[in-house]
C-alpha cells in the first residue's frame, strides 16, 4: 500500500472509531468527510457500513496487541509490566474509542480477543503468585474489575496523560478507594 493511501486508511479509521463512538448511525460518507477523504475512496476500500466497522475493530485490536507486546507481561516484573500494560490500553482506548458491546459481537473478531484475554488472564495469575495481587480473591476477579477502570480512566481524566491515567488505575486496584482506617469502620470486619 502506498504511503499516502496508508494514511488515508488510518485517518478513515481513526474517525471511523471517533464518530461511530458518538453517533453510531454515522454514515461512510459523513467518516470519510470528516477524515478529509473523498467517499469514493472509502466506498472503493469498504462496501459497507459494517466492512468499515470491522476495519475499525480490528485497527483497534492491533494497537492492543500492540500495548500487551510493549507491556512485556511474561517477562518484565509485575508492576513494571501491570503499569505499562494499563497505560498502553488507557491510550488505545483513547485513540481507538468504540462502542464495545457492538465489537465484542464482531464474529472475525472472536478468535482474536480470546487470544488477547488469555494473555492477560495468564498475565494476572503471574501477578498474584508473585505478591502483586491477593490470593484469596475470587477466580477472574481482577481480570473482571480491571477493563472497566481503564475505560473509565481513558474517558473520564481527559486531563492526566496515559501514564498519569495509569498511576491512578494501577493505585486503585493494588490500594483500592478506601482509606487505611476505613476497614475499622465496617461492621463486622475485625478491626
Amino acid at each position: 500500500m502506498r504511503a499516502d493511501a496508508a494514511r488515508n486508511l488510518e485517518r478513515v479509521l481513526s474517525m471511523g472509531a471517533r464518530m461511530l463512538a458518538d453517533d453510531p448511525s454515522a454514515t461512510i460518507a459523513a467518516i470519510a468527510a470528516a477524515a478529509g477523504v473523498d467517499r469514493r475512496t472509502v466506498y472503493r476500500r469498504f462496501a459497507s457500513r459494517e466492512d468499515l466497522m470491522a476495519a475499525v475493530y480490528g485497527a483497534r485490536y492491533d494497537a492492543v496487541e500492540a500495548a500487551i507486546e510493549a507491556a512485556r507481561l511474561r517477562e518484565a516484573p509485575v508492576a513494571v509490566a501491570l503499569h505499562r500494560y494499563v497505560e498502553g490500553i488507557v491510550a488505545v482506548n483513547r485513540a481507538w474509542p468504540v462502542e464495545t458491546s457492538r465489537m465484542l459481537r464482531e464474529v472475525t473478531l472472536q478468535e482474536r480477543r480470546r487470544r488477547l484475554i488469555d494473555e492477560v488472564d495468564t498475565f494476572v495469575r503471574r501477578a498474584t503468585d508473585e505478591g502483586l495481587f491477593r490470593s484469596d480473591l475470587p477466580p477472574g476477579w481482577v481480570a473482571a474489575v480491571l477493563p472497566p477502570l481503564m475505560v473509565h480512566a481513558a474517558e473520564d481524566l481527559p486531563g492526566l496523560s496515559a501514564a498519569q491515567a495509569a498511576d491512578v488505575v494501577v493505585d486503585t486496584l493494588l490500594r483500592g478507594a478506601g482509606t487505611p482506617g476505613a476497614l475499622l469502620l465496617v461492621p463486622g470486619k475485625p478491626a
